[in-house]
């Protein structure tokens, strides 16, 4: 959290029913001082962090990853939970492009180009498959390829999940608003597809 936004109660007691005062911890070297309620919940001063602007930029090229490998479902499989699997995520994560590449130029930040990681010696993000991982995916058909993409969109989520944790472990990342919901959903919804498609996989293996 920001100084902005970090606020806390003041130890000493009240008797006469007043709440006590809210203190917001000053800069190393700066001394505490006394705000309002009301500015303890301003967040229109939370600003978004080095971290923040590195966590969408390297988000986009991940996303882009995992549309491609939906796009190979319509042609790789007959399996219509794989399908509904392959157009859900499809839809999700173009929306959040959209989204990630309008939090960006909104910020006067530049987009990345997505399709940078497929340049010799790019640096892929975690989670991502290797260029032979998705040549493989892609040589394959049947429930061969719907036990490849589960193995390796799980693989790609788990990387989306680490992705937030260490947005979250730099001081002050994280809490900018938009990008506070958006990572905290990106947290959730992964977890539940990675629930959803390790469950698709066991019956895979039966």
């Amino acid at each position: 959290m920001t100084s902005t936004v970090l606020a806390v109660l003041s130890l000493s007691c009240r008797t006469d029913g007043t709440p006590p005062p809210l203190v917001q911890p000053g800069r190393p070297g700066e001394p505490t001082r006394v705000i309002s309620q009301q500015q303890a919940t301003d967040l229109h001063a939370v600003q978004a962090t080095a971290a923040d602007i590195a966590f969408m930029q390297g988000m986009i090229g991940h996303h882009q990853q995992a549309i491609e490998m939906t796009d190979l479902v319509p042609t790789h499989t007959a399996n219509a939970g794989m399908k509904r699997l392959g157009d859900r995520i499809a839809i999700s994560q173009n929306d959040e492009i959209r989204m990630m590449q309008r939090w960006l130029t909104n910020r006067g930040q530049s987009i990345p180009d997505m399709h940078a990681m497929h340049m010799h010696g790019a640096t892929l993000m975690p989670g991502m498959l290797l260029p032979e991982e998705m040549d493989r995916l892609a040589a394959t058909n049947g429930m061969a390829f719907d036990r490849l993409f589960l193995e390796g969109m799980i693989k790609h989520h788990g990387g989306a999940l680490e992705m937030v944790a260490e947005l979250f472990s730099h001081p002050g990342a994280g809490q900018e608003p938009e990008i506070f919901m958006f990572a905290s959903d990106v947290d959730a919804d992964q977890r539940a597809e990675i629930a959803r498609m390790s469950a698709m996989l066991e019956e895979l293996q039966k």
